[in-house]
């Protein structure tokens, strides 16, 4: 298994770090794993807690568990155990290599396409209105393909994406294989927790309704009082929220939503979000267990889930992978957190896979969808050093035509 090192400076083989494996950095602090690429046998969310409890029994005390479960429960996931690595300090030196010297962008699909997808699964939401098992909601994403001149760098791209401190900037070595090539990193900024357990005490925090942020605050504030309004938004929202309590109340002896659902934000966008908290019947039980379990929320997939996962491959013509999948850690004791997968791009030599959707639900609207999934494009783009706003370049011009 090849993994690229980090591209720390290197002065001698001796000073040469280990490879970066995951690595989170967020409200929650700064977890960092790295060292010789142990990778668990790989399997699917059936074998997962079988797999991950042989690795438990192993882990040392500065050691951890951590990487990516893909969004397609049949698909394999990515798990590394490593050396738990203390944050490193700050040198006072910007990383180098960003904004990309030259760059093209390619929507696959165009914001047309992904409007018709969208026009398609709105119209089998209505004609299946009252029947049993009937599609409810479905989310739909799209991609977009940025190709650079020079190799795209991850620590100049990494520290960019932490700069907005609401989020948790994340990487995960994605090992390589033969749909691919060369060994891949899976990068992101999530604003949203799947799920945290310390002890018994476990925590989520979904979040579902969005709305993009604008520069003039009137405007702005504006946006966010129309999300919290927002009948449709809070429809959608309340799908991924019972969807969470339903899956958790078999692992919990309680559990509540204290705050009820609130407005928050990151620097690119308003969303709507409730915290969950309960406490464990068995404190044993590993947070990546609780998050395949909670895996795909109706935030990233839809309801029914199975039959939104079913038509989620027949309408997006770009395979999801890891996106919107998990990424996360957790330590011997199973205590650590897993993030939904989103506002993230899969780097892989000059290439950057970037990777955005919007909850499609009865009145939703097929443009707005697609502008949505362009806003989200925007924080990555902007870490990149593009503009923040050419993931609509797109859409307008699709708009033209």
């Amino acid at each position: 298994m090849n993994i690229r090192l980090s591209e720390a400076p290197k002065t001698s083989a001796s000073s040469v770090p280990d490879p970066v494996l995951f690595g989170f950095n967020g409200p929650s602090g700064h977890v960092l794993g790295r060292g010789a690429a142990r990778r668990l046998p790989a399997g699917n969310a059936a074998t997962l807690g079988s797999r991950v409890a042989t690795a438990l029994a192993s882990v040392g005390a500065e050691e951890l568990i951590g990487g990516a479960l893909p969004f397609d429960r049949r698909a394999e996931d990515c798990l590394w155990q490593c050396r738990r690595a203390p944050a490193p300090e700050p040198t006072g030196i910007a990383p180098r290599g960003l904004p990309l010297p030259d760059w093209r962008l390619r929507h696959q699909p165009s914001a047309t396409d992904y409007a018709r997808a969208v026009t398609r699964a709105l119209a089998m939401m209505y004609e299946e209105s009252g029947r049993q098992n009937a599609l409810e909601k479905i989310v739909l994403a799209r991609t977009l393909l940025v190709e650079s001149q020079a190799p795209i760098p991850v620590e100049a791209l990494m520290s960019r994406l932490h700069a907005d401190r609401t989020v948790t900037a994340f990487r995960v070595a994605l090992p390589a294989g033969p749909a691919h090539p060369q060994d891949r990193v899976l990068c992101g900024a999530t604003p949203e927790l799947l799920v945290q357990k310390t002890g018994r005490l476990v925590l989520s925090h979904p979040l579902a309704g969005s709305a993009r942020r604008l520069a003039d605050p009137v405007a702005d504030r504006e946006g966010a009082e129309a999300l919290a309004g927002s009948a449709k938004d809070h429809r959608e929202h309340a799908l991924v929220v019972e969807a969470i309590l339903d899956t958790l109340s078999p692992y919990c002896r309680d559990l509540s939503c204290p705050e009820g659902t609130t407005v928050t934000s990151t620097r690119s966008m308003w969303h709507l979000g409730t915290r969950i908290e309960g406490r464990l019947r068995d404190e044993d039980t590993p947070s990546v267990v609780l998050a395949s379990a909670l895996h795909p929320t109706p935030a990233v997939c839809g309801v029914p889930t199975m039959r939104a996962a079913k038509l989620i491959a027949e309408l997006e013509p770009v395979a999801r992978d890891f996106y919107a999948g998990a990424v996360g850690w957790c330590d011997g004791k199973g205590d650590g957190a897993w993030y939904v997968a989103i506002r993230c791009a899969e780097i892989s030599g000059r290439q950057a896979r970037l990777y955005a959707g919007a909850g499609i639900v009865p009145g939703s609207d097929p443009m707005a969808e697609a502008a949505e999934t362009g806003a989200k494009f925007g924080a990555f783009l902007a870490a990149l050093g593009l503009p923040a706003d050419a993931g609509l370049e797109g859409l307008r011009k699709d708009g033209e035509d």
